[in-house]
This record gives C-alpha cells, structure tokens and sequence, in this order.
C-alpha cells in the first residue's frame, strides 16, 4: 500500500471523546473513517467524567510546588493526588521529567500552548452542538470554583490573577456570605468562590452517545471488540492492522488510545511518555437542593456536575498503573469530600460508581500529530484532564495534519517528535 497524495480511508484506533472527534473532522473531509475499540464504542475515560469544557483549566498540571505534593503522596494512601509506590522505571522516569518542568516558566509557556487548543475547541463545539442537535445536556452555565476557607481564598487569588494577567481568562470573585443568593445549595459558612462565566459542560455520555449516532448516519463504521494486536509495516508505513477481528488496512491510521498508547510505543518505533492517572466518580439521583452550576472544591480536589436527570461526583488523580479496582474508600472519600460545601452532599439509593485513567504526559500538553518514523500513522492521545475540553480542536487539527494543510492553530508544541 502506497501512502497516496489524497487520502481516501483512514482507520482510527480508539472510540473515546478524542477518536469520535477525529473520525468527525476526517469524514468532513470525504475521507472514508473505521474506528475500531478494543472494548465497546464510547466507554473507558470518556464516559463517567464531570463533563467540563472549560477554558479555566488552562493552567498546566506542571505547576510550581505539584511536585512535592506528589512525593507527600506516597506516604498518605487518601490524598486526592497520589503516587502509589511500585517499583516502574517508566513511572519514575516520567516523575523526574515532570518534576523539571514544574517552574513558573514553564507553566506559563504550556499554558500559552493550552490556551490556543483550549479556545479553538470551544469556537469547535459551539459549532457542533448547533449544526449537529446534539441533545447532551450542553450548558453554557460557567464553572464555580468554591473555597471553603480565607485561607483557601487568597491562595486561589493567586490563580486567578495569573489565569486573569496572562491569558485573559476572566472571573467574578463572590464573598461567602453571598453565595448561598447564587447558588442554594451551598452552604452559609463558605469563605467564597470565583466564577469563570466562559466555561461550559456537558453530559459526556450523552454526548459521546449522540455523536457517534450522527456519524453512523453519515456512513463512519464503528467496530467494537475489536482489538489491535499488531502492526504490519514495510517501507515506512503501516499497510496493515492484526486484530482480533481480522486483517484490515486503510491510506492513513490515528492511534487515539489514551492511557493504553505506551503499550504501541515499540511498534509506532517512537517514544509515547504517557502515564495513566486514575480518577473516579460516582453518580446517583438529585440531591434536594441540587446545585444549579458545576462546581469544584479546589481545596478538596472534588468536582460536582448537576445532570437533568442526575448527580455527579468526581475527582482524585493516582498514579496507581492500569489499577481495575474501585476501592469504596475512594467513593467514600468523594462523598464526604462535598459534606463542607453543600446542603446535601450526596444521596442514598442506587449509585453508578466508575473509574477512568487519564492519559497524562510529563510536559502537560497532548500528543497531536504524525509518529515521526511511519509515513501514515498519526497519534491523538495525552491530552491529560482535558479529554473533553480538547476533543474537537484535536480532531480538526489531525484531519488538517492528515491532509498535509496548514493547521489553523500552531501544532507544533503538540508534536510526538518533541520527545
């Protein structure tokens, strides 16, 4: 198979937010798009997060200080932010390059990075949702960060300033003794809240349910269970994937596997410096007051989204490896986490409890682009916390990418040959 000028088919390895995003935007362009997963189509990190789209989040994990709290970690099993001891060489490796990148400088040279996706994304989706009718609860409410103590409150107030001066990324600060006036279901005795009116959420299953509906009906295939099990390559390219539901082959492959993504760093003959961080949720019925915006405590790392028909909590960040488990502690912990925040933290009766891994990279920023040594094959994958929020600037810059176009944002800090 010869990688021709025009690409006419394109397989893509992966069926989360970031995959349903790239199989978008390349049969936009006429190109014939199969999305394969190794399990079902939507699930793994995409489905059971809190659902922000958010340009608030603009500010790199890689944060001056996020290090020793992590080495803290290891040394308290509850922490939010943790580092499980294990004996991984690529873990540690991975915390030694993270750790020399947690500077100010650095932050704000990947925030800058960030900022770019971040605010391409947003103009994306806001095109999407219209043209699409993508019923999926799509709230342009904002995002309230809430602290319960003054303390709390002047630390954030460093955030903001720097969210504010540097990527005029703009907040209304709200005493304590008024937000119970903005949202009823806090609590009296809060020091405040900053609210970022920019921010949007969604219901993310609802969302990556609807869209792969849509793009059903516009002929993309979608094949679950189905699972990679090799790479046949010749002359530098990719001509044919092993899986476990036979050969396949297609002009161009986008390896969008998330967390699972180091495992294909042999075959795609490039280095992929991904770790996964595990979050949970937990969801269950309203709670009476529920609240009316998303919400999160930075103070206890806990993140709240309001559904119509539903109630989510989520949150903590380990790095545990691919850890299946969901221990009830950690369930627990969100739940109490909440108690100082709101009238009614949480509620009895069924619960959906769920896990995810992150696919984190040392430097903050996602992998985007063409694998280095194969002609054809191209990744979509590290984008940290912020699957959601960058899905579709991600999708579009891949078909751009793919089709050897400019790209409308510079994607060059995302390169996988930056490592």
């Amino acid at each position: 198979m010869n990688v021709s000028s025009e690409p006419k088919t394109a397989i893509v390895v992966g069926s989360g937010i970031i995959g349903i995003a790239c199989a978008h935007y390349l049969s936009k362009t006429g190109i014939q798009v199969t999305v394969i997963d190794r399990k079902s189509i939507a699930g793994a990190c995409s489905y059971g997060n809190c659902g922000y789209i958010c340009p608030s989040h603009v500010l790199p994990l890689t944060e001056p200080g996020a290090f020793r709290v992590a080495l803290k970690s290891l040394f308290t099993p509850h922490a939010p932010f943790r580092i499980k001891p294990r004996l991984s060489p690529a873990l540690w490796n991975w915390m030694w390059q993270f750790a020399r990148r947690c500077t100010h400088r650095q932050m704000l040279a990947s925030g800058n990075h960030l900022k770019s996706i971040l605010d391409s994304s947003m103009l994306e989706y806001r095109k999407l949702i219209k043209e699409e009718h993508l019923d999926c609860e799509w709230t342009e409410k904002g995002l309230l960060y809430v602290l319960q103590t003054e303390k709390g409150m002047h630390e954030f107030s460093k955030t903001d300033q720097i969210l504010s001066d540097h990527f005029g990324v703009k907040a209304h600060c709200i005493k304590g003794h008024d937000l119970p006036a903005f949202d009823p279901a806090l609590k009296h005795d809060l020091a405040g809240a900053y609210y970022y009116p920019s921010d949007t959420s969604v219901r993310p299953d609802l969302l990556n349910s609807q869209w792969t509906e849509r793009l059903k009906q516009s002929g993309v295939k979608f094949v679950d269970n189905c699972e990679l099990q090799a790479l046949r390559k010749s002359n530098g390219q990719i001509t044919h994937l092993i899986t476990s539901c036979g050969e396949m082959e297609a002009d161009r492959i986008i390896f969008a596997t998330g967390a699972w993504s180091p495992q294909l760093s042999a075959e795609l003959e490039c280095q992929i410096p991904i770790q996964p961080g595990k979050g949970y949720s937990v969801t269950m019925p309203r709670p009476t007051p529920c609240p009316q915006y998303p919400m999160l405590f930075p103070e206890h790392k806990v993140g709240v989204s309001p559904f119509q028909n539903g109630y989510r909590l989520g949150s903590m960040m380990e790095f545990s490896g691919h850890d299946t488990s969901i221990p009830k502690h950690r369930i627990a912990q969100l739940c109490t986490s909440a108690e100082p925040y709101l009238m009614t933290p949480f509620t009895e009766g069924e619960q959906q409890t769920w896990f995810g891994w992150r696919p984190m990279t040392w430097d903050s920023l996602p992998i985007i682009g063409r694998v280095p040594n194969l002609t054809n094959a191209y990744l979509a994958t590290g984008h940290n916390m912020l699957g959601m929020s960058l899905a579709t600037a991600t999708g579009k810059l891949i078909a751009e990418i793919v089709q050897d176009q400019p790209t409308h944002i510079d994607a060059s800090p995302f390169s996988p040959a930056r490592f």
